[in-house]
């Protein structure tokens, strides 16, 4: 069995988006492509006539798509010193099953997802979650999780709406945080991830957290308080 654990109370070291446009942002994800088109005519018009004619047309970009227009949700913020927590523990898989315990707002519903790799803890308002992803092979360190993530935000197409504010990764913990702003079914949205290490600098666990633009700071506080005390054992799947 391998088991890995986190103190509580590491705070997260800066913010800024892809900075991450993977859930949001992203510029240039929408470089034009250039067709080329030939056509050719070579019958002569009566016998000996003389010559072959070619005719090509101009290569023309195709054009270049534009960023959404994305709407804003005027909810009230969340408030960082209105969370309540309790600890919860559960299981997800993959290759082994991961047996996770961490610290998460009271009142958020907790969904297994499809594949089980992720546990989700839905606010009752559905504008606010967080995800916990587990059950991989802990042989990776976050930096190299959160640049993995950042080409795959890269990748996508230019409607996603990718804006990546910051990527961190902590030199004491070794723990890597992404933030970005993303389009979601219209309407602007924040993430922040972390990659939680365990002592060897390793990740153990992927925690995620998404929200309103304006949650910014009360999302990073559940960010910190469920990566700090999270703690991670594994058992064959």
């Amino acid at each position: 069995m391998v088991v890995a654990g986190r103190g509580v109370g590491r705070v997260l070291l800066g913010s800024g988006l892809l900075v991450v446009t993977l859930l949001g942002g992203a510029g240039g994800y929408g470089a034009g492509r250039l067709t080329n088109s030939t056509e050719a005519g070579g019958a002569a018009a009566m016998p000996l006539a003389p010559a072959t004619t070619t005719a090509q047309t101009t290569p023309t970009p195709s054009p270049t798509p534009t960023p959404p227009k994305l709407a804003l949700d005027d909810s009230e913020p969340l408030r960082a010193d209105e969370i309540e927590y309790r600890t919860r523990a559960f299981t997800v898989t993959s290759v082994v099953a991961s047996h996770v315990s961490l610290r998460v707002p009271e009142r958020w519903e907790m969904v297994q997802l499809v594949p089980p790799k992720d546990m989700r803890f839905n606010e009752p308002e559905r504008k606010r979650a967080v995800r916990v992803q587990g059950g991989f092979t802990i042989n990776r360190s976050p930096a190299e999780s959160l640049s993995v993530r950042i080409d795959q935000l890269k990748a996508l197409t230019v409607d996603k709406a990718i804006t990546i504010k910051s990527d961190v990764v902590d030199p004491k913990s070794g723990d890597a945080t992404l933030a970005y702003t993303y389009a979601d079914r219209g309407y602007l949205k924040y993430a922040v991830i972390r990659w939680v290490a365990n002592p060897k600098k390793l990740c153990i666990l992927e925690i995620a957290v998404t929200g309103l633009p304006q949650d910014r700071a009360a999302l990073l506080a559940v960010l910190d308080e469920a990566s700090g005390s999270a703690t991670r054992s594994d058992s064959p799947a």
